[in-house]
């Protein structure tokens, strides 16, 4: 029913974290996975650690604020397997934290650029692919910031509202082509990305108390569900925003 067999995933920032757990997730259920970050040492580790449980996988290494690397990206999957079922956008950066009163423009550029406009780039580059064969899956990666107002991750979070916002214009552009575009929004993941939240005591503690399973997310919790979204049995589900938060946002305030 999850299966994913026979369909080609490319997973953006899957060297390690979220993104490594979907790219891991998406080989179990049987997909063939393009492993993508800048590292091209990182990517093919995990490239390889799939294909010695016996999966399929490659390592294409790509810089998402370059287009002609995203048009790379897309070119070396179709080329190595002939078609491309799913995209995963889950790369992204945050080079500043703190207020939005004194943040760089060079920072807000950056976060800009490579969370919303690389997305864009991408789904447009791979879009026209999954519509010759008459479906695919469009998956991008937000946060539940993107809903929320922050005082040091502001800009972070206006670019993943944007994402929230690109999927529904996806699904209407694409889905008479058979195409899908939701957003996955998760809480506070356990990743390299988001260490110096959770390696503040007082922050995590906080957290804990306030999010109803009484923990922070592990990278595992998000990859089953992009497994899912990719599936069959959410064929009809577009244009929407699934949050992955263990219940902090809809607890209230303490």
């Amino acid at each position: 029913m999850f299966g994913l067999t026979g369909q080609v995933a490319i997973v953006t920032g899957s060297s390690r974290g979220i993104g490594r757990s979907i790219a891991e997730c998406m080989a179990r259920a049987g997909a063939r996975v393009v492993i993508s970050s800048r590292n091209e040492a990182a990517c093919e580790a995990v490239a390889q650690e799939i294909r010695d449980a016996g999966g399929e996988a490659i390592a294409v290494p790509c810089k998402i604020s370059e287009r002609a690397q995203l048009q790379g990206l897309v070119d070396r999957a179709v080329a190595t397997w002939g078609r491309l079922d799913i995209l995963v956008c889950n790369a992204a950066v945050n080079p500043y934290f703190g207020p939005m009163a004194t943040m760089p423009d060079d920072a807000y550029e950056k976060i800009m650029n490579s969370n919303v406009r690389s997305n864009f780039w991408l789904c447009n580059l791979a879009a026209p692919h999954m519509a010759a064969q008459g479906a695919g899956s469009i998956i991008i990666v937000s946060s539940i910031g993107g809903n929320q107002g922050s005082g040091t991750l502001a800009v972070y979070g206006m670019s993943k509202a944007a994402d929230s916002s690109l999927v529904k214009s996806l699904a209407v552009e694409w889905g008479p082509k058979g195409i899908r575009a939701n957003c996955i929004a998760p809480g506070l993941i356990k990743t390299d990305f988001s260490r110096a939240l959770w390696e503040n005591e007082t922050l995590l503690r906080n957290v804990e108390r306030g999010t109803p399973v009484r923990r922070i997310g592990l990278p595992e919790d998000v990859g089953g569900v992009a497994v899912f979204l990719a599936a069959k049995p959410a064929a009809y589900i577009t244009g929407q925003t699934i949050v992955v938060d263990g219940g902090i946002t809809i607890k209230e305030p303490a």
